[in-house]
């Protein structure tokens, strides 16, 4: 079992939760989980760059001028690739990068990685994020006091705009609903920020598939 502290939004430590490790299943697959990165930066690809060969560049099929007797190297067409303007000789295509993984390898890389957050300290927990206006400052001052200083993923249990709007201007900062939660994005920041209904939603899912494995403290 893991013990994850729940902080307020002011710093203190108000509750505590403990998950089992067997909810996430019990250990890190790291080859489950690079291969499931490595799809994340794949998809976001756009793969439109293009370039022309010799038959798609403007121009004369015509020889520049005879083979012999000018006294200059010998030269084609004014399409080749040998010469400025011409074609490029091994052109780049559109492509699309696109890769697939099953839905349980999906899952099972997600889990992995919010797994490998728990083992090595990086998920924060709080009470709850309510903002009746949109304010990045006060979004800044719950980082400051949660101790979130580099890149942080904040996971929220539903969409709400005014989380949205008061973290979007804060770099290296980003507001991610649980049910969009991925092994690519998850391991693209630092640490992780959780609000206790998200982290709850999150290991109670699939209940009729696995055990829920989390208890609170306090009722224990």
């Amino acid at each position: 079992m893991i013990k994850l502290p729940v902080y307020s939004t002011e710093g203190q430590e108000i509750d505590s939760l403990s998950v089992d490790e067997s909810t996430l299943g019990r250990l890190v697959r790291y080859s489950l989980l690079k291969q499931a990165i490595v799809m994340y930066h794949a998809n976001r690809r756009v793969g439109t760059a293009a370039t022309k060969n010799r038959a798609l560049v403007a121009g004369s099929k015509r020889k520049l001028y005879r083979q012999k007797g000018t006294g200059f190297a010998r030269a084609g067409t004014s399409r080749t690739g040998k010469r400025v303007g011409g074609g490029v000789t091994f052109i780049k295509v559109a492509r699309d990068f696109s890769k697939r993984m099953p839905k349980k390898q999906r899952r099972l890389a997600r889990d992995s990685a919010v797994l490998a957050k728990l083992l090595s300290d990086n998920i924060v927990v709080v009470d709850k994020l309510v903002f009746k206006t949109a304010k990045t400052r006060d979004f800044v001052d719950i980082l400051k006091n949660l101790k979130v200083e580099r890149s942080c993923l904040v996971t929220i249990s539903d969409y709400s705009r005014n989380i949205y709007q008061s973290a979007k201007n804060i770099p290296k900062v980003d507001v991610m609903p649980v049910a969009e939660l991925n092994a690519g994005a998850i391991c693209s920041y630092h640490k992780m920020l959780f609000t206790k209904d998200a982290l709850l939603s999150f290991l109670s899912r699939d209940t009729q598939q696995r055990t829920v494995g989390i208890v609170n403290s306090l009722e224990v």
